[in-house]
């Protein structure tokens, strides 16, 4: 995949999307334009029953734009057919200097796991090599990655820039 990707992995409740709201306007401050991919789970619909939008795609459309003066939205119904990869998903993406992705925490991109211990869930980073660093709230001492604080948003965007444009080895 290409190195402007860039994961955000952990379990829920672990501060995934906290981190992202931070993230973002931190890494669009330097000048980078940045677009995000969510993993949602099971069968999330952004569409409401009674909508116009709601009635094309049960009447069976196979894809739904809506658009208005300040955004446009794509469904895209995958009636029966396998969830489309995260490599199929960038390809859908306009280009950007930065393509977040939160979720997909076992997709062989690099990433920043984001671990809090006090969640009780085991760790991510010692089966999976793609995990470049670990953000936490709390010392990670049998870590063998580059652990952050949770709370140091800067640092982590200097991470993520820097393995976008490539001044970081590849995982």
């Amino acid at each position: 995949m290409m190195k402007r990707i860039f994961g955000i992995a952990g379990w829920s409740g672990s501060g995934k999307t906290t981190l992202l709201r931070a993230l973002i306007p931190a890494l669009a401050a330097t000048g980078a334009s940045v677009s995000t991919i969510k993993h949602a789970h099971h069968d999330f619909d952004i569409d409401r029953p009674g909508k116009d939008s709601f009635l094309h795609r049960t009447a069976g459309a196979h894809e739904v734009m809506i658009s208005s003066s300040h955004r446009f939205a794509l469904m895209h119904e995958l009636r029966n057919a396998p969830e489309p990869s995260l490599r199929d998903l960038v390809e859908r993406l306009a280009p950007v200097d930065i393509v977040l992705v939160e979720g997909f925490k076992f997709d062989p991109i690099p990433k920043l796991e984001v671990h809090r211990p006090a969640l009780g869930k085991p760790p991510i980073w010692p089966g999976d090599p793609h995990v470049v660093a670990v953000a936490s709230d709390a010392a990670l001492p049998a870590c063998d990655r580059r652990v952050l604080d949770l709370a140091d948003t800067a640092a982590i965007a200097a991470l993520v820039a820097d393995r976008a444009a490539g001044l970081e080895d590849a995982a």
